[in-house]
């Protein structure tokens, strides 16, 4: 299904193409698969390409600095830096059960051949650090419209009561599954901080890097500047805001750290080049390059994510896609790292 409906990416490579790059950015509009949209290029301190294409169609937007992204999974990143600031002070541990935290994780089951039986293996924050919890997506009748949905829920202790009773895929640590990892881990964060998962997130991570337009709301003002989605799929096709299940509702406290999160460009240029520079925005350490090491670290060595880099073999790290420097016959002067979102933004 291509939802494309923006990309910006933020890259290290010696060479590159501008023209290919802005060649492919008109391409896609071409052949329907995208409206408006802007790539990034940040190489050792400046950037060394920013091309906005506007598809210039009824019912689409122009591009700006101003624009604002519905960011999706690239959410994840980010809560996952939250989690590894927990864990340089020592609050929390990777090998920690998720029941310390949430005493409703203790007894939980998991699928056998046929039956349903008491899971065998503790569920830990690595777990859902990796996506190895055997949580999924959920959106079939049984779990109504999803999980995370600001629709049906409003705050994240609401929401964990009804995903401590859904029946996990597999034993926890045993396989991959892209699920609902992140926004179990907002919850903790709550738990241990007693803070609201946005105040953390802002207090550690947003405000230092002056992500002034990256939170989990939008005001009446701000809805105007947000990009709508072109949906290209059977009898669907178009310019729309109706396929969202997030209110962004300031008066919402159902923060999901797995998909809530509206960003700009530039806002997450920042956290990029915070990442880039081992830990460090401004002279200022927001997490250790040890954490960086352990999060693009490989936890699991299959397949390709939902298209990304075609071809070559992607391992999966804490909420990241990760390229080793060699890769079908490709050097890379660096291992490669990143993610994706749902309406494809991507870095």
């Amino acid at each position: 299904m291509k939802i494309i409906i923006y990309f910006f990416s933020f890259c290290c490579f010696a060479q590159i193409k501008k023209e290919n790059i802005l060649n492919y950015q008109k391409s896609i509009i071409e052949q329907e698969l995208t409206g408006s949209n802007r790539g990034i290029i940040f190489q050792n301190g400046e950037v060394i390409f920013d091309q906005t294409v506007n598809s210039n169609k009824n019912g689409d937007l122009d591009i700006n600095e101003e624009t604002i992204f519905p960011i999706w999974s690239m959410s994840k990143p980010i809560t996952i830096v939250a989690m590894m600031s927990l864990i340089e002070k020592g609050i929390i541990d990777l090998e920690d059960p998720v029941y310390k935290y949430i005493p409703s994780f203790k007894n939980i089951n998991c699928k056998g051949n046929n039956s349903i039986y008491p899971c065998k293996n503790e569920l830990k924050i690595i777990h859902l650090m990796s996506h190895r919890s055997g949580f999924g997506y959920y959106s079939n009748p049984g779990y109504g419209y999803g999980f995370t949905n600001t629709i049906k829920y409003n705050n994240l202790e609401e929401f964990i009561s009804d995903v401590a009773k859904v029946t996990l895929e597999f034993e926890p640590g045993s396989d991959y599954l892209y699920g609902i990892n992140q926004a179990i881990l907002g919850r903790i964060i709550e738990v241990v901080t007693k803070k609201s998962f946005f105040e953390y997130l802002f207090k550690t991570i947003l405000d230092p890097l002056k992500m002034n337009n990256t939170k989990f709301h939008l005001t009446d003002e701000e809805k105007l500047r947000f990009q709508p989605l072109y949906i290209n799929h059977n009898s669907l096709k178009g310019f729309t805001y109706e396929l969202n299940k997030l209110s962004y509702s300031i008066d919402n406290r159902a923060h999901f750290g797995g998909e809530g999160l509206v960003s700009t460009a530039s806002d997450y240029m920042k956290f990029c080049k915070m990442l880039l520079n081992k830990g460090i925005y401004n002279g200022k350490r927001i997490i250790s390059e040890k954490s960086i090491k352990i999060m693009t670290d490989v936890y699991s060595e299959k397949g390709i994510i939902n298209g990304q880099l075609p071809g070559k073999k992607v391992y999966y790290g804490f909420s990241f896609f990760v390229v080793d420097p060699v890769s079908d016959g490709i050097d890379f002067s660096k291992r490669l790292y990143g993610w994706d979102g749902y309406h494809c933004t991507r870095f």
